[in-house]
C-alpha cells in the first residue's frame, strides 16, 4: 500500500466511522434525552429516524455532486455539514432543535459516506480492492455494532451532548488532513442531472416515510398508503428518466451487468438482517434477561470482535475466491445463527446458548459485506464508482429501515413490552423473520457471477471504450 492510498483509507474509513456511530449512538441515550428535553415517544423515535431518513434518500444526490464538482470537494463540504449538524445537536435546547440538527447531520452523511468508497474504489486496483474494502468495513462496521453501547457508556458516564461534541475535533481533523492528503477527482458527468435528482429524492422519501411510519399511523392507514404508492410511482418515474436523459446519474444499464443486479438486492438483505437484529439484541438482554445498558452492550462485543477479525480477511480472500462464494455462504451463516437464537431465546436462556449463535451470525455478516461491495464496484468501469456506490449505499440503507420496520411489525404481532414473557415471544417471532431476510438474500445471492465466470468478463479498464448509453458484453456480467 502506497502513501496514498493508506491516507485515503484511513481518512475515508474514520469518516465513514463517524457517519455510522451517529445512526446508531443515540439509541442508548434515549431515556435520558426524554427526562432532560421532556419530549414524547414519538420525538424521540424521530430523534433516530429523521437522521436515516434524511440520509438515506439523499445518498445517491451526494454522489453525483462529487461526480460534478469533485469527489474531494464534497467529501470536504459534507464533513463540514455533518460537524457543523453535531454542534447543534449538542446545543440543542428542545427536542424539535435536536430533531431538525439530526435531520441536517444525515444530509452531510449523505454526501460522505458513498464519496468515502468511491475514494477508496479508485485508488485501490481490483487485485487491491477486497482488502481495503474488508479494512474499511471493519472500521465502518465497528461503529456499527459499537454505537448503543458506546453510547450508554457516554450517557452513563459524562451527559447525552458528548454524543455530539466527540464529532467535532475528529471532523475538524479529518477535513484538514483530507484537503492535504486526498487527491481531487470526477466523474464521468460533466452535467448536474437536475430531474433525476429531484425523482429519486422524492421517491425514496415516500417510501421510507412509509416504512418508517407503518408501525406508528398503521399499514393500512390513508397516509402509509399514499406514501409508499406516491415513492413507488416516482422511483418508476426516475427510471424511465434515466433511460432518457442523456447524462443520468445512475446509468439503467448497470442493472443490465449481472453482478450489479445481483449483489445489490443481496446486500439490502444483508442490511435487512442486520439492522433488524441490532435493534431488538440489546433490548433482550435488558427486557428479557434483566441487564442494564453496559452489560448489554459487553454481551454484544463477540458480536463487534467477529467483524474487526474478520472482516479484512474476508476482503483480502474475496479477491482469491470470488464474491460469490462469501456472500451466499455468509448469509448461511446468519440464516443458521439468527435461527438458532429464535429456538433457543426465552426469559430464561443462559448467555453461553447464546454466543455460538452470535459469533455465526457475525462471522456470516462480516463475510457477506465486503464481498458484495467489491462485486457492485467491479461490475462498472472505474470512472462510474461513484455513480455505482451511491446505489449501493443508498440500498443498503434503505435495507436497514426496511429490516427494522418489518421486523417491529413482526415483533408487534406475536409480543409486547409488558412484561418479560410477551417481550421474549415477539423477539423469537423477530428473529425468525431476521433470519428468513438472510436466507431469501442467499437464494439471490446463488445468481451472482462466479469467479471463473468474472475473470472471462471484459474487466472494467478494458471497458473505457463503451459508449455511455450501451452495456458491456458478456454473458456473465
Amino acid at each position: 500500500m502506497t502513501s496514498e492510498q493508506a491516507w485515503v483509507l484511513g481518512l475515508a474509513s474514520l469518516a465513514s466511522f463517524m457517519m455510522a456511530l451517529d445512526s446508531l449512538i443515540v439509541t442508548t441515550a434515549l431515556s435520558t434525552i426524554r427526562q432532560e428535553l421532556t419530549a414524547s415517544v414519538e420525538s424521540l423515535e424521530w430523534t433516530v429516524n429523521a437522521y436515516n431518513l434524511t440520509f438515506a434518500v439523499l445518498l445517491l444526490t451526494g454522489a453525483a455532486l462529487g461526480d460534478r464538482f469533485g469527489r474531494r470537494r464534497m467529501f470536504v463540504v459534507g464533513l463540514a455539514v455533518f460537524t457543523i449538524a453535531s454542534v447543534a445537536c449538542a446545543l440543542s435546547p428542545d427536542i424539535g432543535t435536536l430533531i431538525m440538527s439530526r435531520a441536517v447531520q444525515g444530509a452531510g452523511a449523505a454526501m460522505v459516506l458513498p464519496l468515502s468508497l468511491t475514494l477508496i474504489s479508485a485508488m485501490f486496483p481490483p487485485h487491491q480492492r477486497g482488502k481495503a474494502m474488508g479494512l474499511y468495513l471493519g472500521i465502518t462496521g465497528l461503529a456499527t455494532f459499537g454505537g448503543p453501547f458506546i453510547g450508554g457508556v457516554v450517557a452513563e458516564g459524562l451527559a447525552w451532548q458528548w454524543i455530539f461534541w466527540l464529532n467535532l475535533p475528529v471532523g475538524v481533523i479529518t477535513i484538514m488532513l483530507a484537503a492535504r492528503c486526498v487527491d481531487e477527482s470526477v466523474g464521468p458527468n460533466n452535467r448536474f442531472d437536475l430531474g433525476g435528482v429531484v425523482l429519486v429524492t422524492l421517491g425514496a422519501f415516500g417510501v421510507v416515510w412509509g416504512l418508517v411510519r407503518g408501525n406508528v399511523a398503521g399499514w393500512g392507514s390513508a397516509e402509509v398508503l399514499s406514501a409508499l404508492v406516491l415513492g413507488v410511482a416516482l422511483v418508476v418515474a426516475f427510471v424511465l428518466w434515466e433511460h432518457r436523459t442523456k447524462a443520468p446519474m445512475l446509468p439503467m444499464r448497470f442493472f443490465r451487468l449481472r453482478a450489479f443486479a445481483t449483489a445489490n438486492p443481496a446486500n439490502f438483505l444483508v442490511f435487512a438482517s442486520l439492522y433488524g437484529t441490532l435493534f431488538f439484541l440489546a433490548q433482550y438482554f435488558q427486557t428479557a434477561l434483566g441487564e442494564g445498558p453496559l452489560g448489554a452492550g459487553l454481551r454484544l462485543m463477540p458480536w463487534t470482535a467477529t467483524l474487526m477479525v474478520c472482516a479484512p480477511i474476508a476482503g483480502r480472500l474475496a479477491d482469491r475466491v470470488g464474491e460469490r462464494n462469501f456472500v451466499v455462504g455468509g448469509l448461511l451463516l446468519q440464516t443458521v445463527g439468527m435461527s438458532w437464537i429464535a429456538m433457543v431465546a426465552d426469559t430464561d436462556t443462559g448467555y453461553l446458548e447464546l454466543l455460538p449463535a452470535l459469533i455465526i451470525g457475525g462471522v456470516g455478516l462480516t463475510m457477506a459485506m465486503p464481498a458484495a461491495q467489491k462485486s457492485v464496484v467491479g461490475a462498472v468501469r472505474p470512472q462510474e464508482i461513484g455513480q455505482a456506490s451511491g446505489a449501493f449505499m443508498m440500498l443498503r440503507i434503505l435495507g436497514g429501515v426496511f429490516g427494522v420496520a418489518v421486523t417491529v411489525a413482526v415483533f408487534a404481532g406475536a409480543g409486547g413490552y409488558a412484561s418479560a414473557e410477551e417481550f421474549s415471544a415477539g423477539f423469537t417471532a423477530a428473529m425468525a423473520a431476521v433470519a428468513m431476510y438472510a436466507f431469501v438474500g442467499m437464494l439471490v445471492a446463488l445468481g451472482m457471477p462466479g469467479r471463473r465466470a468474472a475473470a472471462t468478463a471484459v474487466p472494467p479498464q478494458a471497458a473505457g471504450a463503451v459508449p455511455q448509453g450501451e452495456g458491456v458484453p458478456g454473458p456473465s456480467r
